[in-house]
């Protein structure tokens, strides 16, 4: 009975952050998209902080701020649900290891 509790929990969850994953891919890839077609120049230091982003990048290219920020925020997102799934597919595993 616990087993598919859990199992039920796991899978759900395990569902939900895949459609997360999805959702801001597809949004990085929409403002990436915008920023390459604009041919706007920044390395990965800038995609990961937000302070760098804002010091260096924006005030060259001002016109693309929201482009910039929405990029480097969702794609931060979508590697922490990467993490998340990479967790859940453990203890999915986990739990099936132990109550087989």
């Amino acid at each position: 009975m616990i087993e598919g509790i859990l199992l039920f929990l796991v899978i759900g969850l395990f569902a939900a952050m895949v459609f997360l994953n999805v959702y801001f891919r597809v949004r990085v890839l929409k403002d990436y998209r915008i920023l390459v077609r604009n041919r706007v120049d920044f390395k990965a230091r800038h995609i990961f902080s937000e302070k760098k982003m804002r010091e260096e990048i924006i005030p060259r290219y001002p016109a693309f701020e929201q482009n910039l920020m929405s990029f480097g925020r969702h794609l931060r997102y979508s590697i922490n649900m990467a993490t998340v799934l990479i967790f859940l597919i453990t203890l999915f595993g986990a739990i099936l290891m132990y109550f087989r």
